[in-house]
This record gives structure tokens, C-alpha cells and sequence, in this order.
């Protein structure tokens, strides 16, 4: 009763034979998968029974049937009408509900199944509660006792009672034989882990684990921190290096495009690219910071979660408009440069007038007139050069301007969320300890009665197996 429940139930069945007309047991069920695996697990015990699956939904010459269920549906009106009709036909039914280790609701399923087959015309019915994917793995794994919790062999038993297997005395004696074997092999078992301390190894590892990360994996969190970080300051300084450089360049572009009398409008165009250039790096912040917490939360522990808030948002700076372009020696002496040269081109084109006497009065205001249109011309290329060279100058400082700022943004966000960051590793891994603690506290626990009861356990196992002798 307490090594091997399921094979006390078939002793028992052998010992109360009822015998039937035919061996074999008609095999129904809603779920051609469900009844197919508990076949194949029932076909592992012994004695061996034999199944039939009908055909014809009837049970043929079958006097017993084994209908299984599904743990996860209740019984349907097609297979109520199957069981009626096996009533009525004068066979024995076991009923088998499969599926227990899926659904936890099963109990009640099997509850309200009793009641439906009651209403059937039946009553008092036993559903035997069955799991074979259960006894699959527990005979994968050599586990009896799982085995045992699937139901199987009690199912087996209730199946060689209702078919009254049990009618010739050999096989009585040979299925005694190989129940007390198997007690026998199972009371050993325990013996051998109670004595090499099998039966707590399970708590000492576990206490190990816990005792290896006795900082709640504090230290493993701060330094996954730390180089992620890192790693996101580099990437995020390195992307606004990039976006300075290739704003400066496009700009540059357009200062020696530009025409004349657009230098005025152009400050507000460097405005306008350095708030869109702060905008789009602030995006960039906010999800580089969502994916190091997501990356911190992966790398420490599935079980963290890090609450990290996104950064506020801050208003860009705005970009100072450039001053005036001061006058110094270099633009008075273009002036005179302008005028000289303008004048003595002028007084170049007017020498074959001189030829002529007619056009005496005319050579000196004509030539004045050449010379001061080249002089113009002179001073207003070299204002629009300066003016040019004055913007391209003032759009680097404004440009080395806005990368401090955002440097300082990004420095300034980083520092953020490693002080957020580690706020929540710090508080997890103090809650992790507190856990850690109690675990331990328990399992010591645990092991200080383990190692209480030893005795007592050796010596129980002694005295059954000493029981089993006079079997």
C-alpha cells in the first residue's frame, strides 16, 4: 500500500476473479489520439490485455469496454448514445479520463461527467483518472512514482478485475511475483538515496546556486550597466560627430551657391537644420536608452523588469545670428585697387579715341565713366567673397556650438539613466537577497529534518523490505 498502491489493486483484482466470456476489451473513445496512447502504455503492464476498437460503433463480442474520456471536454451526446448501447447489450464498462496532467479543471470535468452518464442510465460509475503522456515520461525517466500519479497502472488493475484475468492460478502467481520484485526494487531505490543522502542532493544544489549569487546578482547587474552604457555613449557621440559633419558640409555647399542678397535669409536656414538635426537626435537618445534597458533587463535576469521611463523632452537652443562683417585695411585698400585698375582699363579702351580729334572732349568723362563701373564691380565681388567667407566662418562656430550641445545632451541623458538604471538594479538585487535569504533559511530548514528523519526513514525501508520476505 505505500511502495506500490497499483500493484496491490491488481493483486487484488487477481485474487477476486470474475470471469467473462471473452478476454478481449472493446476499446471506445471521442479521441482516436487519447485512446491510442493509453493503449500503448495499458500494453506495457502485465498480464497483457487484449483490445478490440470496434467498427461499427458497437462493441462486438467484447463483454467488457473501456471508454475513454477527455479530461479537458465534457462526455458528448454521440458517445452517451455509444454507452447506452453497451448497457443495453449487457457489457461491463470502465471509464478512463485521459489527459489530467493538461487541464487543471479536470476534477471538475470528471464530476460533471458522472453526472452525465448517471442521467445516461447508469450510476455509481468510477472514472479513472488517467494520464498516459504522464506515464510515458515517467517510464522514460525511470520514475515510479510519476508513473504511479498517471493512473495507468490503476486503470490496468480495474481493467484485469472487470475482465477476469485473473482465473488461472499460474498467472496469479507469476503477476505476485513480479509486483512484489518491483516493491521490492522500489524500497531499495529509497534506501540507496536515503543512505547517500539522494533524497536532499536536490536541496544542497539548490542552496549552492543560491549561495553562489549572494549579492542577488547585483554586481553582474552594475557591471552590465556600466559597459552598455558605455557602449551607447560611444555610438551616440560618434552618430553626432557624423551628423555635425555632414550638415557643415551640405551647408558650405549652398554658401558658395547662394546668390546675391541671400546671405540674409541663410542664417535662418542653419536655424532651421541645426532644431531638425536636435529634434532627430533626441529620438535617437530616447531609443538608444529603450534599448539598453531592454538589453540590461535581458542580460541580468529574465525575471527583472526595468520600469525605465523615456526622457523628457528639452527645447532645443537656438542658433545666434551672425554679427556684421567689420571693414578693415584689406576692404578700403580693394576700393583703391578697384578704382585704379578701373580707371586705367577705362583709359585703355578710350586710347584709339584719342586718334581722333573730334572725340577729344569725350575721352576723359568716358574713361571716367569705365573706371568707376570697374571699380563697382571690383568692390561688389569682393564684398560678395566677403560676405561668403564671413557666413562660412560663422556657420562652423554655430555648428561646433550645436555639437557641444548636443554632446551635453547626450551626456546629460546617458548620466540620467544610469542613475535610473541603477536604482533599479540596486533595488531588484535587494529584493532578490531578501528572497535568497528566506530560500535558504528554508532549505536548511529542510535539510536539518532530513537529516532527523534518516534514521527513522533506514530503518522503515529495513523493516519492509524485511515484511516483503514472507511474501
Amino acid at each position: 500500500m505505500r511502495w506500490n498502491p497499483h500493484g496491490l489493486a491488481l493483486l487484488r483484482a487477481l485474487a477476486n476473479p470474475e470471469p467473462v466470456g471473452s478476454a478481449a476489451i472493446a476499446l471506445v473513445g471521442a479521441d482516436d489520439s487519447h485512446a491510442a496512447a493509453l493503449r500503448v502504455e495499458l500494453a506495457r503492464f502485465r498480464p497483457r490485455i487484449d483490445f478490440v476498437v470496434p467498427a461499427d460503433g458497437g462493441c462486438g463480442p467484447a463483454a467488457v469496454a473501456l471508454v475513454v474520456l477527455d479530461a479537458g471536454a465534457l462526455v458528448g451526446a454521440e458517445l452517451l448514445e455509444r454507452v447506452r448501447g453497451l448497457r443495453a447489450d449487457g457489457t461491463r464498462i470502465v471509464f478512463a479520463l485521459d489527459g489530467i496532467h493538461a487541464h487543471r479543471d479536470w476534477r471538475e470535468v470528471r464530476k460533471r461527467n458522472v453526472e452525465l452518464l448517471a442521467e445516461a442510465g447508469g450510476g455509481g460509475e468510477e472514472i479513472v483518472p488517467v494520464s498516459a503522456r504522464m506515464a510515458a515520461v515517467g517510464r522514460g525517466n525511470g520514475d515510479s512514482a510519476l508513473v504511479d500519479r498517471s493512473g495507468v497502472g490503476l486503470l490496468h488493475a480495474r481493467l484485469v478485475a472487470a475482465a477476469g484475468a485473473g482465473a488461472v492460478h499460474d498467472q496469479v502467481a507469476i503477476v505476485r511475483e513480479r509486483v512484489v520484485g518491483e516493491t521490492r526494487r522500489r524500497i531499495r531505490e529509497q534506501l540507496g538515496k536515503v543512505r547517500d543522502g539522494g533524497d536532499v542532493a536536490a536541496l544542497r544544489e539548490e542552496r549552492a546556486r543560491l549561495l553562489a549569487v549572494g549579492d542577488g546578482g547585483r554586481g553582474s547587474g552594475m557591471s552590465v550597466v556600466r559597459n552598455r552604457l558605455q557602449l551607447a555613449r560611444v555610438d551616440l557621440l560618434h552618430e553626432v560627430g557624423a551628423r555635425i559633419r555632414g550638415l557643415h558640409t551640405e551647408l558650405r555647399d549652398e554658401i558658395d551657391g547662394l546668390p546675391r542678397g541671400a546671405h540674409a535669409q541663410f542664417p535662418r536656414r542653419v536655424s532651421e537644420s541645426v532644431e531638425k538635426l536636435t529634434q532627430e537626435m533626441d529620438r535617437m537618445i530616447r531609443s538608444r536608452i529603450g534599448e539598453l534597458c531592454r538589453q540590461v533587463e535581458e542580460s541580468v535576469a529574465e525575471e527583472w523588469h526595468i520600469s525605465f521611463p523615456a526622457p523628457p523632452e528639452r527645447v532645443a537652443r537656438a542658433v545666434p545670428t551672425p554679427g556684421p562683417r567689420l571693414r578693415g585695411v584689406e576692404d578700403h585698400l580693394v576700393i583703391a585697387l578697384g578704382a585704379s585698375a578701373g580707371f586705367g582699363l577705362g583709359r585703355l579702351l578710350v586710347t584709339p579715341l584719342a586718334l581722333l580729334q573730334a572725340f577729344d572732349y569725350a575721352i576723359m568723362p568716358v574713361s571716367l565713366f569705365l573706371g568707376a563701373a570697374g571699380a563697382g564691380w571690383v568692390v561688389r565681388a569682393r564684398r560678395q567673397l566677403a560676405d561668403g567667407a564671413h557666413l562660412r566662418q560663422w556657420v562652423g562656430d554655430a555648428l561646433v556650438d550645436a555639437r557641444a550641445g548636443l554632446e551635453q545632451r547626450v551626456a546629460t541623458a546617458l548620466v540620467d539613466a544610469e542613475e535610473r538604471l541603477t536604482d533599479e538594479v540596486l533595488g531588484s538585487a535587494a529584493a532578490r537577497m531578501v528572497e535568497t535569504d528566506l530560500r535558504v533559511g528554508e532549505l536548511e530548514a529542510q535539510l536539518r529534518q532530513a537529516a532527523q528523519r534518516r534514521p527513522a526513514l533506514l530503518q522503515a525501508c529495513e523493516r519492509d523490505l524485511a515484511a516483503l520476505e514472507f511474501v
